[in-house]
């Protein structure tokens, strides 16, 4: 249209021209005007022109931000009184799935398991009985401990009865055996058809000996998980863990609240046959009372385990176990919506939270509701807002995105574990796990506590992008939880995918650190696996959709790129990654 007008212009003026030449001055100046006139005609005919061909100005897309309203909603929903705690295989486990994927469907997430979002994952439940015994005897002399109060039993074996009759007592120190840090505390010793009592955690969280292992973060040698198993490998008839909260992180109450009622396993061809028959806590009070039993100093013990070379002590005791249980299976399920890449469709981002809790318990006082608001109602209400955004995202992201809420994470993360040996998607082309388990809820922070800090490339862009919001990237204050081993991150991690669990910080910005990290002390000693961990509208949520917004963006920047983020070279899950990325092409 520039160019029509322009000719038309240079046409009027060369006429013009002609016409000075030849005509008076009155003429011109007539002549002018006309001009002048007709070049107005043609400048609103071309704006009408151009206005009915031009394309309409569309709309811009709704904000990719996420929505405080839609986070409220969603963990007001699933931590109701309705939804009775969300323990798989019971209703609420059709609520709470129902719920997630209706919200999928309306997001327009496309199903991952063929035509339905749900993965089916078999499991067993075991329900110990109340009168579950554990005695500990000394010549003539024996001990009863009181359950719940004193200690908590159950048995990994799917068996409706299980026993142990005098099963020679040993103090195994911390239970660990790593090699890469010059650490056996099973060096001369064997365990075969006996019971080992472990301290919990790993020495490094001792002071005196923080130089060993990661210092004060907690390992994966410190975990329940592993001392449990590394028992099993050996051939112990019983494993007890002896609770410390300084240790553990956590108050008794919630060992008793996760361990007291049933207990979930997923299924397998063995029924648990090579596990040991017994495994359980003991309170830190019972545990000194039954090394004063013994005549042992369970101090001395205790410190003298924190040193290498620690050997491991027979206590003279010998121990009786009778558990009763009942025994259900059932199919739980992952849910899991894919929103499909624009280009690279082949290649999956996952963002992942859990969506169970520890369910009902119906007692004397009235019903026992472990609502789980925070852990992990939060964590799925942060997977819904993701999902929104990305579904609002303009470009689409060139990667596909899963979206995955897990079963059995409350106590052990089952329904991660599940996947990760039965992936719906070739973990080789798995870009990363970023987790959302038991949200920051609060005011902004000036800080991102990363869980398991040290670990992945993945740090290293959320650094880049935390301080485009005036944030650090810290450790997380409570390492000695090892909650990086203990979340479904961590059944990703073992297979080589990078994960990564990143939630706001303590240091508040209205109120600074003591403030915040009050509030997080609160919250494990007080209110985690406990009924009173329940949502509330008076919940300031800003800092929450702060850090989701940085998870956004972190996902973003990975859906859009070509790189595989890969492990440090001191982490050890590196080698798992490179083994399974062996012959691919970023």
């Amino acid at each position: 249209m520039k160019s029509t007008l322009s000719a038309v212009r240079w046409r009027s003026t060369r006429s013009a021209l002609r016409w000075r030449s030849t005509r008076s001055a009155v003429r011109l100046k007539s002549t002018q005007s006309a001009v002048r006139f007709l070049r107005l005609g043609l400048a609103a005919l071309c704006l009408v022109v151009c206005s009915s061909c031009a394309p309409a100005r569309r709309a811009p897309p709704p904000s990719a931000e996420v929505q405080e309203e839609g986070f409220r909603d969603a963990v007001r929903v699933l931590a109701s009184d309705e939804f009775e705690g969300r323990r798989p295989g019971t209703s609420a486990q059709d609520k709470t799935v129902e719920f997630i994927v209706a919200r999928f469907r309306k997001l327009g997430l496309k199903p991952a398991v063929g035509d339905s979002y749900l993965q089916p994952v078999p499991m067993v439940e075991l329900v110990p009985g109340a009168d579950a015994l554990l005695r500990m005897s000394a010549g003539s002399s024996s001990r009863s401990l009181a359950y719940a109060a004193e200690m908590v039993i159950w048995s990994p074996r799917v068996l409706p009865e299980v026993s142990l009759a005098r099963s020679g007592v040993l103090f195994l120190g911390y239970g660990i055996a790593a090699p890469e840090y010059g650490w056996n505390d099973y060096a001369d010793v064997d365990v075969r058809g006996r019971t080992v009592i472990v301290l919990s955690n790993d020495p490094g969280h001792v002071e005196s000996a923080a130089r060993l292992f990661k210092g004060r973060a907690e390992t994966f040698y410190g975990t329940s998980e592993y001392k449990f198993a590394e028992a099993a490998r050996r051939g112990a008839a019983a494993v007890l863990i002896v609770h410390d909260p300084d240790g553990s992180g956590f108050e008794w109450s919630a060992v008793v609240n996760q361990r007291t009622g049933p207990q979930l396993l997923l299924a397998n061809a063995d029924d648990g046959a090579s596990q040991p028959a017994i495994e359980g806590w003991l309170s830190g009070a019972a545990a000194r009372a039954l090394f004063a039993q013994s005549g042992a100093d369970f101090a001395g013990l205790a410190a003298a385990a924190a040193e290498p070379g620690f050997k491991a002590v027979d206590l003279h005791l010998t121990a009786d176990a009778q558990l009763h249980q009942s025994i259900r299976r059932f199919n739980s399920a992952n849910v899991i919506g894919l929103l499909p890449g624009s280009r690279r469709r082949t290649e999956y981002l996952v963002y992942s939270a859990h969506w169970d809790s520890l369910g009902r318990i119906d007692t004397a006082l009235g019903p026992k509701i472990f609502h789980g608001a925070v852990d992990d109602a939060s964590g799925v209400a942060g997977l819904l807002e993701l999902a929104q955004s990305f579904r609002r995202t303009r470009p689409e992201p060139e990667r596909s995105i899963l979206f995955m809420a897990f079963t059995g994470a409350a106590a052990e993360p089952l329904g991660s574990e599940y996947y990760v040996a039965n992936p719906l998607f070739p973990l080789s082309n798995t870009v990363a796990d970023l987790n959302l388990d038991a949200l920051h809820i609060g005011g902004p922070t000036r800080d991102v506590s990363v869980i398991g800090f040290g670990q992945s490339e993945l740090e290293g862009t959320l650094r880049d992008l935390a301080a485009l919001q005036g944030r650090e990237l810290h450790v997380e204050p409570n390492p000695e939880l090892g909650l990086y081993y203990r979340s479904d991150d961590f059944s990703f991690a073992k297979a080589g995918v990078p994960a990564l669990y990143a939630v706001g910080g303590v240091d508040d910005a209205a109120r600074g650190p003591r403030f915040g990290g009050a509030q997080l002390e609160d919250f494990w000693r007080h209110r985690y696996a406990d009924p009173s961990d329940a949502y509330s509208p008076d919940w300031d949520v800003r800092g929450t959709l702060e850090d989701l917004t940085l998870y956004y963006r972190l996902g973003l920047r990975l859906a859009q790129s070509h790189r595989f983020p890969n492990w440090y070279s001191a982490s050890e899950f590196r080698a798992a990654r490179e083994r399974s990325r062996e012959g691919s092409t970023d």
